[in-house]
């Protein structure tokens, strides 16, 4: 196994570890978790980065490396709603999209295509992280004009998620068409 999948299979083994920090919950086990989440999203730059900049993707890793994007946000959103930290339906709405994504993709995949991640893909990602992030560390006031940051980059990443999840829609509505 090469060092991208390698990276990925970190990035998954991290995830039980920062939900049973968010499961324990508090400042100290919110800080830890962000911290562990970070190491994860982090991972997944990087696997992406090595395995681009060596040549060594694999169809492991292009099968893995979704899934364990999808796996650690996911797993963070449901604990955080669970901690009350965040709505259900925002959750709803992010699963709903990468759900609706990946049936695009694999009905692309039954007809030899290939439907790569797009650029307003990526930003949803990144807004989520950060969104993730300042969740968990809501003890810590991050304001900006009298309205928490939590909340304004979660309405970002929510926001974010819809419109991606329609360009790509949009975008390969040929796929769909018999």
């Amino acid at each position: 196994m090469n060092l991208p999948n390698r990276l990925t299979v970190a990035r998954v083994a991290l995830i039980p570890v920062m939900v049973i920090l968010m499961y324990v919950g508090g400042t100290v086990c919110n800080l830890l978790a962000a911290a562990v989440f970070g190491l994860a999203a982090f991972t997944d730059f990087l696997d992406g980065h090595i395995a681009r900049s060596r040549g060594i993707v694999t169809d492991l890793g292009k099968f893995l490396d979704p899934v364990a994007d999808k796996l650690l946000t996911l797993s963070a959103f449901i604990m955080l709603i669970q901690q009350g930290l965040m709505p259900a339906w925002a959750t709803v709405i992010i699963l709903a999209r990468e759900l609706c994504v990946d049936g695009l993709r694999m009905v692309a995949v039954t007809k030899g295509q290939v439907i790569a991640a797009g650029k307003l893909g990526k930003i949803k990602t990144t807004l989520q992280i950060i969104a993730i992030v300042l969740l968990l560390l809501n003890n810590f006031p991050f304001v900006y004009i009298g309205i928490p940051m939590d909340k304004i980059v979660l309405a970002a990443a929510v926001v974010m998620t819809v419109w991606s999840g329609a360009d790509y829609i949009v975008k390969n509505r040929r796929i769909l068409k018999d």
